[in-house]
């Protein structure tokens, strides 16, 4: 499975709005994220996402732009921000028969669960951003057997056509 991690877009403070949806300029990193995607021919068979409105939002932006059907968006609370990585894990089980998923989430929850998937120590220490994208390959929806393809940070998508 080629999976792909998206932090959510960058959203309002919680002063200015309780609700926190993205911002104008989240809301933009977002859509610059799937641009890329669909840059790269990606063909995704499951975007999943925390039910919080940010995440929500982005997924929703994702999949007009990747020309995902919004009526197959999963929300989850395995990708809620305090989720356990293996209630994740647990979703890719579910879905191993997709060959490409996108799930969109918030820290620290996306820290731990690349580090479930990726690392057999457990430890791993990537700069997520607000939607910086990151790949995975997995053999098998199991700790330790996913590999780190590559880690996208927002600034580099324009350099991508």
């Amino acid at each position: 499975m080629e999976l792909y991690l998206m932090q959510h877009g960058a959203s309002l403070s919680e002063d200015i709005d309780p609700a926190r949806p993205l911002s104008p300029v989240g809301a933009d990193s977002v859509a610059k994220a799937a641009r890329t995607l669909k840059a790269f021919g990606v063909v995704l068979g499951l975007i999943a996402c925390s039910p919080r409105l940010r995440a929500a939002q982005s997924a929703d932006i994702a999949a007009r732009s990747l020309d995902y059907p919004p009526s197959r968006l999963l929300r989850t609370e395995a990708l809620a921000p305090t989720a356990k990585p293996d209630a994740a894990l647990a979703l890719l089980k579910e879905c191993w028969d997709v060959e490409r998923a996108l799930l969109i989430g918030h820290l620290p929850h996306l820290h731990h669960f690349v580090a479930r998937l990726a690392c057999k120590n457990g430890e791993v220490s990537l700069a997520f951003e607000h939607a910086g994208l990151t790949r995975l390959d997995l053999s098998q929806p199991l700790p330790g057997q996913g590999r780190i393809v590559w880690h996208l940070r927002p600034s580099l998508y324009s350099l991508i056509r």
